[in-house]
């Protein structure tokens, strides 16, 4: 079957939203509550903000391209100068809940309160009103979305059954924008490994440099050549590291030099396709 083609801003022919997720130590945390007293555990998490995020943002700046970045709000609290650099530099701040949590196991008197938390911290901190929500755990229910839409986030990114942005039935009478992702575009399941906990819990872990960039420019080639959206997910401390961050370096050259790729944030995203 023949799909019309999306016609991007100003002609261009895809659209690249890149996004970060300031995960912090809490993925680990998250993984196993005794994580709280494991430092070496910890600090695989804590180097993302310590060290891998300005290698981050160095690159994104060198190159003019402005990200969404999804903080939780134990991260901005914790982290305030870091989470306020990131605004400071002009990137969109999302909201990645508020502790990690896993939005599938709590109900939705707690979901709400894990994002309203989340939002209210982004706005101490950042002194800006999130658009955007992306779960912590990469699991959620519609009780999610209502409630992220209910805080005043207008788009979800979150759910990987399409390439292009549309409008998610909330089933309470609302919507809320999706821009789906996809995991095989996502640093943490190619680079994300410790022993214990576990992580894999198969262990078989850490994926080649030259593998990863090259899945990565193959991804974005057919996003390009069907004009799709291509959204890339990076953890700092995943992706930060002193021989990974080449890998970020490399991808955006060779993205850049196909000329006609709009480089988008996600609310720039949202309002150029519902006004389409």
């Amino acid at each position: 079957m023949l799909v019309e083609r999306p016609v991007w801003k100003d002609g261009k022919k895809c659209c690249v939203m890149i996004t970060l997720n300031l995960n912090a130590e809490l993925f680990w945390l998250q993984l196993d509550s005794n994580c709280v007293n494991m430092p070496k555990t910890l600090s695989l998490g804590q180097y993302g903000m310590t060290r891998g995020l300005e290698r981050v943002l160095d690159i994104l700046e060198a190159k003019n391209i402005k990200a969404t970045i999804f903080i939780p709000g134990w991260v901005a609290e914790n982290y305030p100068e870091k989470a306020k650099m990131c605004a400071d530099r002009s990137h969109e701040i999302g909201c990645l809940g508020y502790k990690h949590e896993n939005m599938a196991l709590l109900t939705p008197k707690e979901q709400d309160e894990a994002i309203k938390m989340g939002k209210e911290a982004i706005e101490k901190i950042c002194k800006v009103s999130p658009k955007g929500y992306r779960s912590p755990e990469g699991e959620l229910t519609l009780d999610t979305l209502r409630a992220a839409k209910k805080h005043g986030m207008i788009y979800s990114s979150d759910l990987n059954d399409d390439d292009l942005p549309y409008r998610l039935d909330l089933k309470n009478g609302d919507s809320i924008w999706e821009l789906p992702n996809h995991w095989d575009n996502y640093d943490l399941p190619y680079f994300a490994f410790n022993y214990h906990p576990a992580f894999p819990s198969g262990q078989g872990r850490i994926a080649n440099y030259t593998g990863v960039l090259n899945n990565w420019k193959d991804d974005f080639f057919g996003s390009y050549d069907y004009g799709l959206l291509y959204v890339l997910q990076l953890d700092p401390a995943a992706i930060g590291t002193p021989g990974r961050i080449g890998i970020l370096d490399e991808l955006l050259d060779y993205i850049k030099s196909f000329g006609d790729v709009w480089f988008a944030t996600g609310s720039e995203v949202v309002d150029y396709w519902r006004n389409k």
